[in-house]
C-alpha cells in the first residue's frame, strides 16, 4: 500500500512543481481554519482524556491521537501563516493532572472517552475530504490528502481497539421486509 501512496506524492509533487501558485480562494480559507480550529480542538480533548484515563492501552491510542494533532496543527498553522491568513482563537491547552484527583461524578469513563476520539476523528476526516475536494490549488489537496490518511489509518486501529473493548456504538441492524430469512 505505501508504494502507491508514494506514487501517488511523486505524481501530485511533480505537478505541485509545476503549478502557478494562485491565492487561497474563500472556501480554502475557511476550510484550512475550520480543520485547525477542529483538530486543536480534538487535541484538548485528547489531554482532558490523558488526565482522565488510568487505561494502558487506551492511553498509548490517546498518546498517538496527541501526537498526529499535533503534528497536524503545526503544519496548518504554518501554511496559513506563510499565506498571511490570520489565525483562529484556539483554546489553552490542559495541564497534566492525576486521574485519582478526578471526582468519580466528572470523570469520563474510558467508553466515553473512546467514543469521543472517535467521533473528532471522523469530524476530521469529513473536514479533509470537504477540503480536497474544495481545493482549487493542487498544494492545499495534497495537504488535507496527507491528513486525511494518516486520520484514516489511525482511526482503524482505533476502531478495532473499540471493537475488541466492547465500546464501539453500532446502529440497529436493518433487514428489508423482502429479504430471506436465513
Amino acid at each position: 500500500m505505501s508504494n502507491i501512496l508514494e506514487s501517488l506524492g511523486s505524481l501530485l509533487q511533480n505537478k505541485l512543481d509545476n503549478e502557478e501558485r494562485a491565492p487561497l480562494h474563500v472556501g480554502e480559507v475557511m476550510n484550512c481554519w475550520m480543520f485547525l480550529a477542529a483538530i486543536h480542538e480534538a487535541n484538548i480533548f485528547t489531554q482532558i482524556a490523558l488526565n482522565t484515563t488510568s487505561d494502558d492501552e487506551l492511553q498509548e491510542m490517546l498518546r498517538d491521537s496527541a501526537k498526529s494533532c499535533e503534528k497536524q496543527t503545526k503544519s496548518m498553522k504554518n501554511f496559513l501563516v506563510n499565506e498571511g491568513i490570520p489565525l483562529p482563537p484556539l483554546t489553552e491547552h490542559k495541564p497534566k493532572s492525576e486521574t485519582v484527583g478526578i471526582p468519580s461524578g466528572v470523570k469520563m469513563t474510558d467508553d466515553e472517552i473512546a467514543n469521543g476520539v472517535s467521533l473528532k476523528e471522523v469530524t476530521a476526516i469529513l473536514l479533509c475530504t470537504n477540503g480536497m475536494t474544495q481545493a482549487v490549488r493542487d498544494d492545499v489537496g495534497k495537504m488535507f490528502l496527507q491528513f486525511l490518511l494518516e486520520k484514516v489509518n489511525f482511526n482503524t486501529s482505533l476502531k478495532n481497539m473499540m471493537r475488541k473493548r466492547g465500546w464501539i456504538k453500532v446502529p440497529p441492524y436493518f433487514t428489508p421486509p423482502a429479504m430471506p430469512k436465513k
